[in-house]
């Protein structure tokens, strides 16, 4: 490990990650992590937004596949409809 740091927990559970921790992980306020425990080791890990690259690109995919097979936006709506009465 490269930086070892030592903090406390406070009365209402809250334990404070160190300035310098924050910093170099760029961790902000209202991040939200992975709380993962066992025996005498607790384990934070980031979480982190997935990537949308390709998002666009997919999506031109599947309405052209849609367009070539016919597939109308009412199709979809019926198809939904019967799912949902399952």
């Amino acid at each position: 490990m490269e930086n070892i740091e030592i903090t406390s927990i406070s009365s209402r559970g809250q334990i404070v990650i160190p300035q310098t921790l924050r910093n170099k992980m760029g961790i902000h306020e209202g991040e939200k992590f992975v709380v993962i425990g066992e025996d005498n080791t607790i384990v934070l890990k980031k979480l982190e937004m997935p990537s949308f690259n390709g998002v666009d690109k997919l999506l031109k995919k599947t309405r052209n596949f849609a367009k070539k097979k016919g597939i109308k936006t009412s199709d979809l709506e019926e198809a939904i409809k019967d799912i949902r009465k399952k």
